[in-house]
């Protein structure tokens, strides 16, 4: 993308990380009707990941969110890789890797080395700062460089909050919003703070339906049925942890415990069964499956 020209409908995106996060972000670029390059470390990754959006577009085609014809040029326009190489030609790059600091710098560095000066390098996290993940790139990319936190699954969730590091130029920031808008997400501006706005509000309602299940007040299954039909949510706290697994849920109370104090503070249950292994997630057992 040349000096003048506008991020466009045909703009070249790359996301690294082919977990189910990040390949749904190339997923709704690719059906956005831009060319998308997604990469990760492992072949194998990289063919599940190819097998799981082949599902996913299926589905989608079959509840009329999209035509059939869209999923399969959707599909047609996604390139997997080993080799970051391959984004030297991308506009716009999404980081999307396990939620570890030393994961992330390692990654993100080498972006700054194969992405071309123009490049916007975007930062998928819950929880870690991106004015920290900004000081892995070099000093001239930082104003090239923002954060993106979408929700999943990112195919169908709207919401993506995005937040600008220290340095994150003005028109990096509404490059990213117009972006976010032109591919269906609806973005709100965050700052940049230790768990954003969405976790913060979400993990004090987790660390309340946890410390109820431990005073015998109602089961996670009730307290789902609770929220779900007195509160209006499409998915109640029980379920939602087991989705995104208790672990991960677990990391980020811990951070936003040291950054805010005790209202953050993790129950000792949720503890007790990270450390059992009572994670949700694939192949574990969760809160609802007791």
């Amino acid at each position: 993308m040349g000096e003048g020209e506008s991020m466009g409908a045909k703009e070249r995106i790359g996301v690294v990380g082919a977990g189910l996060m990040g390949s749904e972000i190339g997923l709704v670029f690719a059906l956005a009707g831009h060319p998308v390059v997604i990469a990760d470390q492992s072949e194998s990754v990289l063919k599940a990941a190819r097998a799981r959006l082949a599902n996913v577009t299926q589905k989608g085609a079959q509840r009329g969110f999209y035509s059939e014809t869209d999923a399969r040029q959707a599909l047609e326009r996604i390139v997997e890789t080993t080799d970051l190489l391959k984004f030297n030609e991308c506009d716009f790059v999404t980081e999307a890797v396990f939620e570890d600091l030393a994961v992330k710098r390692q990654v993100l560095s080498a972006l700054d080395e194969v992405c071309t000066a123009h490049c916007v390098i975007a930062t998928n996290t819950s929880t870690l700062p991106i004015s920290t993940l900004a000081g892995c790139v070099r000093e001239p990319r930082r104003q090239q460089f923002i954060g993106t936190h979408y929700f999943s699954p990112a195919s169908r969730m709207k919401l993506v909050e995005v937040i600008p590091a220290f340095q994150t130029s003005q028109d990096c920031l509404q490059l990213t919003m117009r972006l976010c808008e032109s591919i269906g997400k609806t973005p709100i501006k965050v700052k940049d703070v230790a768990g954003f706005a969405v976790n913060r509000v979400l993990h004090v309602l987790l660390i309340e339906a946890v410390r109820l299940v431990e005073e015998g007040v109602a089961t996670p299954k009730d307290i789902d049925t609770a929220c779900r039909l007195g509160l209006g949510h499409p998915i109640g706290p029980f379920e939602l942890m087991d989705v995104t697994t208790s672990r991960l849920c677990l990391q980020a109370q811990e951070i936003m415990h040291e950054a805010y104090g005790e209202r953050f503070r993790p129950r000792p249950l949720l503890k007790q069964r990270v450390l059992a292994g009572l994670v949700g997630g694939k192949g574990n057992k969760g809160w609802r499956e007791e």
